[in-house]
């Protein structure tokens, strides 16, 4: 039996010589059972041999430090902060981007660091394999010499310290430039710890003067960005819509207010169509912070700005403005800079990005609702004015980052790209297990919006009319008066050509229509579906055909002369999500016996000046099979007769004869005085 295993081991050797035939050299021996090699002969075996003789069928042990995953690595041991734990000096209470941290770069094989004498030792010896302190190594000259070089330059350039920028981008992207492994010690690791897992930190309580809870998650929020202006860094709050952003920075705001820490005013810059929504947020939940709106024609300039802006908490102003006042806005040392729906300085070449990137600072905040990871060249723009010179120069940026992830579809640089970034954007979703329970069912939102000028002015003209004729009218007439002068204003509140008919363009021309255009690009983004209701049919047939080339989508609409056929089809076209993510519904077509739970945000484009009939429309998506929470928006225009009109159903204790009629007509039993009051434009508030 022995000799059978003898004459098969001999036979199969003779076999792997032919295809290997360094192997002949084992048999030599009578019984042959091992064969010892030199370093270069186990380099060669290791590297050809044993490929070749497995792709013909023969069993190939190799030793576990040959494998590629087990294999110790040859490269740079990178080592930030101290163990001392010293913090670096800081003042003003701010750290600062330019802090210094504590830096050691070593030659290192595996997880034991060498010596450059050792290192150019096993160099010199002119073999490929070596064994190093029992470790046996591939030794390849070029990347060997390369590490060497990375490692001399590096000791050269940074004498022992680090910014903190660059010692966190390093340590968040070390698979650059050969480093194998960062160690991190001291305050620098629990720093580095805390970016990466903003769970870790202290969760701050909310401010005392906040007139209003915070939930979980939002104290959260306020106490990252507290933690990361610590250090003196910035970050973007990236938030679903809905999920309170705005209190968040203004409960920061308070936050450090009542700790005294504040340092200067805050700069809050945001699309012209929510100044007024930010001053009455702020009003409404941060009353004791000094607020300055630098708005209109009659906002300050030069010394006087300075002035004023320099004894204020918040100064708000709109990126138009930021643009075109930009001087004066340099001439204030800025606590921080708040940017709202930062997309908009996402073109970094633009002359408004530009100017608003000029605006010194001690820290910046950035607010989206959209997932800013996913569109490369915006999020450069953004951390470029987060955290400048973070990603490199755009150019860079797109050399490294871009185009091999967007052009060639590659994953390691999208993998690192997230590791960078991750330390300075929180994002929660509506859909977190830790946000869903800290959440009620169903959010509603008033959302004010702002006149064109054209606007103002067919309004103005109408209220004039309709009161010059009203000092003469009676009865029948005086109520068909009061109901048709309200349809006019409610239609220029919606947008004029729904009131001239003059199918001339719709962009620009409606507060509204650009409010709505831009929180659906925030639904779209995140992949939401979403309802939009008006009550009058003109009105959504010209959202059907602008929303549509804007989306370049088909955009439905359900309206009473749609039959039943085709309204079922639009029903089960939306409820399959494979169509458009916005359906537009008429008030009275859609608001009853509809199923529409694929939806989760509701838009009432328009007021029905009835509670009951608004809920009968938003319950289309919030019932039962509903399996998100629901937000609800309902859109104002301030300083008009939709604003005013709200105010009144607010107080329903005294409106409680009214409210349970299903239209206006309540309104007309209001005396002249009454009606003047209602309608009356307040053109400071209304206008852009």
């Amino acid at each position: 039996m022995r000799k059978n295993h003898q004459e098969i081991l001999l036979a199969s050797l003779g076999k792997a010589s032919v295809i290997y035939p360094p192997l002949v050299k084992s048999l030599e021996r009578d019984t042959p059972s091992e064969w010892e090699l030199t370093s270069t002969e186990a380099y060669h075996f290791l590297k050809q041999g044993a490929g070749i003789l497995e792709e013909s069928g023969f069993g190939i042990f190799v030793p576990n430090w040959w494998k590629q995953d087990r294999a110790a690595k040859v490269g740079i041991k990178l080592k930030l902060g101290s163990k001392k734990n010293r913090l670096p000096q800081i003042s003003s209470g701010l750290m600062g981007t330019d802090a210094l941290v504590d830096y050691d770069i070593a030659l290192a094989i595996g997880d034991e660091e060498i010596s450059v004498e050792e290192w150019n030792r096993f160099v010199d010896l002119k073999v490929p394999l070596v064994n190093i302190n029992g470790q046996w190594i591939e030794v390849r000259k070029d990347e060997i010499n390369n590490i060497l070089n990375i490692w001399s330059r590096r000791k050269l350039q940074n004498q022992g310290k680090l910014r903190l920028f660059d010692a966190i981008n390093l340590a968040t992207n070390i698979e650059e430039e050969s480093i194998e492994q960062v160690e991190t010690q001291g305050w620098f690791a629990d720093l580095l710890e805390k970016l990466e897992k903003p769970e870790s930190f202290k969760v701050q309580e909310q401010p005392k003067c906040f007139c209003g809870k915070l939930r979980d998650y939002q104290k959260r929020g306020m106490s990252w960005m507290m933690y990361l202006e610590k250090w003196g860094l910035s970050g973007c709050l990236a938030d679903d819509m809905g999920l309170g952003k705005t209190i968040q920075v203004l409960a920061l705001l308070l936050k450090e207010k009542e700790d005294k820490s504040s340092l200067g005013p805050t700069l809050l810059i945001c699309p012209t169509s929510v100044v007024r929504n930010w001053e009455r947020e702020a009003y409404r939940f941060a009353p004791t912070l000094s607020l300055m709106i630098h708005y209109g024609q009659t906002r300050l300039s030069g010394k006087d700005f300075i002035k004023q802006a320099n004894t204020s908490d918040l100064v708000i102003t709109s990126f138009a403005l930021a643009r075109r006042d930009v001087k004066d806005l340099r001439s204030v040392m800025w606590k921080r800079i708040v940017v709202d729906e930062a997309q908009n300085i996402k073109n970094p070449t633009s002359k408004q990005t530009k100017a608003i990137k000029s605006i010194q600072s001690q820290t910046r905040i950035a607010l989206t609702g959209t997932p800013v990871e996913n569109r490369l060249a915006e999020l450069w723009s953004i951390m470029d004015f987060l955290n400048p010179g973070y990603l490199g120069s755009f150019n860079f940026f797109r050399k490294k980052f871009e185009l091999p992830i967007q052009k060639y579809n590659k994953k390691e640089p999208l993998h690192k790209l997230r590791k960078l970034v991750k330390p300075f954007i929180l994002r929660r979703v509506k859909t977190d297990p830790s946000i869903i329970k800290d959440l009620p069912e169903k959010q509603e939102t008033k959302v004010y919006c702002h006149l064109t000028r054209e606007q103002a002015s067919l309004y103005e003209a109408v209220v004039k009319n309709t009161l010059e004729k009203l000092d003469s009218a009676e009865g029948i007439e005086r109520r068909g008066l009061i109901l048709a002068a309200l349809t006019k204003l409610k239609q220029i509140c919606n947008h004029p050509s729904q009131f001239l008919q003059d199918q001339s363009n719709l962009s620009g021309r409606s507060g509204k229509l650009a409010r709505l255009t831009e929180m659906l690009y925030e639904v779209i983004a995140v992949g939401d579906s979403a309802l939009i209701f008006t009550q009058f049919m003109e009105m959504g047939e010209l959202l059907r055909i602008y929303l549509g080339k804007k989306f370049d989508s088909e955009i439905m609409f359900l309206h009473g002369g749609v039959s039943m056929s085709v309204r079922d089809d639009m029903i089960r076209r939306f409820q399959s999500g494979k169509d458009s993510k916005i359906f537009i519904l008429s008030l009275k077509a859609g608001g009853v016996g509809l199923n529409l739970t694929k939806a989760n945000h509701v838009f009432h484009f328009d007021r029905w000046w009835n509670p009951a009939v608004e809920n009968q429309a938003t319950d289309r998506a919030f019932r039962i099979g509903q399996k998100k929470n629901v937000q609800v928006y309902k859109y104002i225009c301030q300083g008009t007769l939709e604003e005013r009109i709200d105010e009144l159903i607010e107080q329903k204790q005294q409106l409680a004869d009214y409210i349970v009629t299903n239209d206006e007509s309540w309104l007309t039993e209001m005396d002249n005085e009454q009606i003047a009051s209602l309608i009356t434009l307040s053109r400071k508030v209304a206008l852009e």
